[in-house]
């Protein structure tokens, strides 16, 4: 497929897809005229890369588990970063969740005290 067909199936910008070839993330081949050709794959693995830089891995990192993703295969040091960045997500997911906590109990404070109407006062927003 070609890069606008796999931009418009993956949500991604032309140009994200043309970054994501520079980094060595995705691969597409040429057609005789020099457009981009792309397997019928290209859309899952953009999603994943995607999944992976919203989860905060960089690049670099990406790169070296895509072949683990690809293949199901991996070296012991390749498992061993992958349960790392895997740990990193958890532990994220456990820090938002507790945000996510404070921010129901504020909603819960604020539906029973009601509304304030006007500005607000400056030493109730602390100062």
């Amino acid at each position: 497929m070609r890069i606008g067909e796999l931009a418009r199936r993956s949500g991604v910008s032309v140009r994200a897809l043309r970054y994501y070839e520079e980094q060595k993330l995705l691969e597409s081949t040429r057609t005789p005229g020099g457009q981009r050709d792309y397997p019928e794959g290209a859309t899952d693995r953009v999603r994943l890369i995607q999944q992976l830089y919203a989860a905060g891995l960089p690049s670099r990192t990406i790169v070296d588990l895509l072949p683990c993703v690809t293949t199901g295969l991996a070296t012991q040091e390749m498992l061993d970063q992958i349960i790392t960045e895997r740990d990193s997500i958890v532990a994220r997911i456990a820090e938002l969740g507790q945000a996510k906590e404070k921010l129901d109990r504020v909603i819960e404070q604020v539906a029973a005290a009601g509304i304030v109407t006007g500005a607000f006062p400056a030493a109730a927003a602390g100062g």
